[in-house]
């Protein structure tokens, strides 16, 4: 289907994204419906209109670039009433979409798992209850009956908003009981003394690339806004051996609509639950800075405390497409960075790999708090050696003339006691670091 863009820029004190770059994203967004773009606007707008949200002389205009563009879709780039959403459609003779339905589609579209699915169709019927009066619109002038009650056409309305309703209450016990699941299985990764680690970042700034470069795994890689959408966890090797779990969840967006960061609470409480949390950002994308403001945006909305939450770092992704003189700045920015106050960043190339063995090594500092111990086992203690190994951080080993095993290990005071009821005959004592 053909589509015109539109981003109403509208004059408030509050806008802080270059109009541009917003229309760019919201044509991003269209194509990833696989809409063809017949043509992209920035139309002005002084202030709002409740029945049309445009001007009567800016709604004329753009219906005219519609019809001449043969568009059967007009895409507004902001969010409508259901009152705005109906008089545009009356006007410009087309479909209109805004931006809230215009992402939720998207999800619709690529939502994979269960949990995924049952997400975006609460979030999806959420949005459709208070527009069902546009399916309606046939019926709305029937009167029949007593005068006590309604026509067909108001009848029809109610029954369907009580079915939503009641789809509503259903998916939201299913969710529920997904929130239920997902937190035992939280409960049973505790018990392994893995450290969990959470991507986060804007949609299309590289998380799943950096996601797979980091674990060796085969999550879709598309140069596509939203191609993520379902939470993924896999283990993480970190240098010396310990292991951990990483999680890559779905982008944010700016203006994301707030029937999907309700409705996503069950997948992103995985961030509030982490040890680590890496904000994922585009460094080379001219609106970075704006980008990152919304990423914390939605993090706030989710409750995530950035002082007493999980430590949070910054992953300044894609530096193999900038320059070598702004490379080199966003070096020294990042060096200053955890020194101003602001969390620490670490430039890489989720693509080349460049920076990445230096994030790792980070990774596993902020893991390993716990100080070390040092452990003595007998010559045929393989058992316990390869516990260490797989469950700790073996920071140094010694082999001895007698063939027992000398070695300085970090544990967490759960996997300390676990090895201590596995192995009771190793030895164990504090080390000096």
């Amino acid at each position: 289907m053909r589509a015109l863009v539109v981003h109403p820029q509208r004059n408030d004190h509050g806008v802080r994204r270059d109009p541009q770059g917003r229309l760019d994203e919201a044509v991003g967004l269209a194509e990833a419906l696989d809409l063809e773009i017949a043509g992209a606007e920035i139309a002005n707008l002084r202030a709002p209109h409740p029945a049309t949200l445009f001007g009567k002389g800016k709604v004329t205009e753009i219906g005219a670039m519609a019809e001449d563009l043969h568009a059967e879709v007009v895409v507004v780039d902001d969010a409508l009433s259901p009152i705005q959403q109906r008089n545009l459609e009356k006007a410009w003779n087309a479909k209109v979409v805004d931006r809230t339905g215009l992402i939720l589609e998207i999800f619709a579209r690529r939502a994979r798992t269960a949990e995924g699915k049952l997400q975006v169709e609460l979030a999806r019927l959420d949005y459709e209850k208070s527009r069902l009066v546009r399916t309606w619109t046939h019926l709305e002038r029937q009167r029949g009956g007593m005068s006590k009650t309604g026509g067909p056409g108001e009848t029809q309305i109610e029954l369907d908003r009580r079915i939503i309703a009641d789809k509503i209450v259903k998916l939201k016990k299913e969710l529920e009981e997904v929130r239920r699941t997902r937190t035992l299985h939280r409960a049973q990764r505790r018990k392994v003394p893995y450290p969990t680690l959470a991507l986060v970042g804007y949609t299309n700034a590289g998380k799943s690339t950096l996601f797979n470069r980091l674990t060796g795994g085969d999550v879709m890689v598309k140069d596509m806004l939203f191609a993520t959408l379902d939470t993924t966890l896999r283990q993480l090797q970190l240098p010396d051996g310990r292991p951990a779990i990483l999680s890559d969840t779905v982008g944010f967006i700016s203006d994301l609509p707030h029937e999907l960061v309700a409705a996503f609470r069950a997948t992103l409480e995985e961030v509030q639950e982490a040890d680590v949390v890496l904000h994922v950002r585009d460094v080379a994308s001219e609106t970075s800075d704006e980008q990152a403001r919304d990423v914390k945006t939605v993090l706030k909305q989710l409750g995530f405390e950035e002082e007493n939450g999980p430590h949070l770092i910054e992953v300044w992704n894609k530096i193999d497409k900038v320059g070598e003189e702004e490379r080199a700045i966003l070096a020294n920015r990042a060096r200053r960075a955890g020194e101003t106050g602001s969390p620490e960043a670490w430039p890489v190339s989720a693509v080349t790999g460049e920076g990445c063995e230096a994030l790792l090594k980070r990774l596993a500092e902020l893991v390993d708090q716990a100080p070390p111990i040092d452990v003595l086992l007998a010559a045929n203690d393989g058992k316990a050696l390869a516990w260490l190994y797989q469950n700790g951080r073996v920071m140094d080993r010694a082999d001895e003339d007698d063939g027992s095993l000398h070695l300085s290990v970090r544990l967490d005071d759960q996997a300390l006691g676990r090895f201590e009821r596995l192995f009771p005959a190793a030895r164990l004592t504090a080390a000096a670091e």
